[in-house]
């Protein structure tokens, strides 16, 4: 299966301690075959208030894109002060739901 398609880059909203934050974001996601779950992760560009609201801890939020939202947690800013955000299960972007028994396995 080529993994290639799964992902979202694009306008997103936090939510989180009472407020929403617009944001950029780049995700992607997989699915678990040990545990049979889908487990999506991504960065969240550098944002000054977002960066006031979790600091170098850790933060539960929900991440709201035009394809839907799904409950991550906020943590691990790398040198650029980029969030990382990761969830199991539905993620907040479209995820193909056939596999091609075609393609040759990896």
């Amino acid at each position: 299966m080529d993994h290639d398609d799964d992902g979202y880059t694009g306008a997103a909203f936090i939510e989180a301690a009472g407020l929403s934050l617009p944001v950029r974001v780049t995700l992607a996601g997989y699915f678990q075959p040990l545990d049979g779950r889908y487990r999506w992760y991504g960065r969240v560009q550098a944002d000054s208030e977002l960066a006031g609201l979790v600091g170098a801890g850790r933060l539960d939020a929900v991440l709201r894109t035009p394809h839907g939202d799904a409950a991550g947690t906020l943590g691990d800013p790398d040198l650029w002060q980029r969030y990382r955000i990761e969830g199991v299960g539905r993620p907040p972007f479209p995820v193909p739901l056939e596999v091609d028994e075609s393609a040759p396995p990896d």
